[in-house]
């Protein structure tokens, strides 16, 4: 009998099985040849503690410790820098006391990153703490940690079938049968679908779909030491990756579940935004990809027991802010399967409750 059966090999599932693995026995199923296949394989890949609803800004923060321990190597430094077209100062002034970011002279951001546009450019501003996130060396170590702790993780197990038991769950793959004493859906963007298969009421979870589109260096620039370049609105952003430009068109488009692709127009549109920052034209592109964000109606995470059935654990909804939250997220988890204290505001913890949708 194992003691946690965590459906999705995600960020959010393998940081949770790292976590539980020391208190019994863990395994993880993956449907997917990977771990990290959808989602957190897509990601922006950024440590921004400020960036996100209150609950995942507090999260994050409380995650700072966890990324910047010294044998972690999980953060490299990058920066954020916001921009503002001419005529939004108010706009302006709001984005900077979110982000806590100092406002930056122009000619000091355009000897920073040398293609900005500084007759369509009104302001922008500077935020130093912002840092790249080796979502790999993340996963992987979360992976590591839970198999040296006795956890096991199945790679393309799709889960077909749920069974409620007297004493626990019954899961079949399509090939293996699992009993577990408590099961977490950690299934991303097909949470509800895993919610369904085990008789439990669904979250009407929304899965929006992100696209990102990499593009050569603007001008044959170095890009390696640029900052991320973020519209205040968030109508786009753009990062320096492997020598190259990604650039998102940020949208939100409601989607169903699935391995998602980008849409060549929102691409078209995002670029024709950007370029209204920028004075280099963009000619190619190089490659294009797409994922799914799924959000809970409130926006806020899921994570706990479900309402009616304490066997059900909720890792759901995190919204692309996986990798900055998981740290704290995956010890909330531990804690609250033990019922142990946590150090995460009782505040907090009621508002990603599952509870609030019962």
């Amino acid at each position: 009998m194992i003691d946690f059966l965590i459906i999705g090999g995600g960020i959010g599932g393998i940081s949770a099985a790292a976590r539980l693995a020391p208190l019994g026995k863990t395994v993880v199923l993956e449907r997917e040849s990977a771990l990290g296949y959808h989602a957190s394989g897509r990601s922006a890949a950024m440590f921004e503690p400020n960036y996100g609803s209150p609950s995942t800004v507090e999260l994050s923060h409380a995650s700072g410790d966890f990324f910047k321990q010294e044998d972690g190597g999980f953060l490299s430094p990058r920066g954020v820098m916001f921009l503002a077209a001419k005529g939004e100062d108010e706009a302006f002034k709001r984005s900077c006391e979110n982000f806590d970011a100092a406002p930056m002279d122009l000619q000091t951001a355009v000897n920073k990153v040398p293609i900005l546009n500084t007759d369509s450019i009104g302001n922008i501003a500077h935020h130093h703490s912002g840092e790249d996130i080796d979502t790999d060396r993340l996963i992987q170590w979360f992976a590591k940690s839970c198999r040296a702790h006795g956890g096991t993780v199945h790679t393309g197990q799709e889960v077909v079938k749920i069974t409620k038991l007297s004493n626990g769950w019954e899961v079949h793959t399509k090939d293996q049968v699992f009993h577990a004493k408590m099961l977490l859906n950690a299934a991303g963007a097909w949470v509800d679908e895993v919610a369904k298969l085990a008789g439990i009421t669904p979250l009407n979870v929304t899965p929006l779909r992100r696209s990102m589109a990499r593009i050569p260096a603007p001008g044959g620039h170095e890009v390696s030491t640029w900052p991320m370049l973020l519209d205040i609105h968030e109508n786009w952003y753009a990062k320096p990756d492997a020598g190259s430009l990604i650039i998102s068109p940020a949208e939100e488009d409601p989607m169903p579940p699935f391995d998602a692709w980008p849409d060549d127009m929102v691409i078209a549109e995002g670029l024709a935004r950007y370029q209204e920052f920028v004075t280099e034209e963009v000619t190619r592109v190089e490659a294009s990809w797409a994922g799914l964000r799924t959000f809970s109606p409130d926006r806020n995470l899921v994570i706990g027991p479900d309402a009616a059935d304490s066997s059900f654990f909720w890792v759901a909804c995190q919204g692309g802010y996986g990798f900055q939250s998981c740290p704290a997220v995956s010890q909330l988890i531990a804690d609250l399967v033990t019922g142990q204290a946590s150090s995460i505001d009782p505040k907090l913890i009621q508002a990603l409750d599952p509870a609030r949708f019962a």
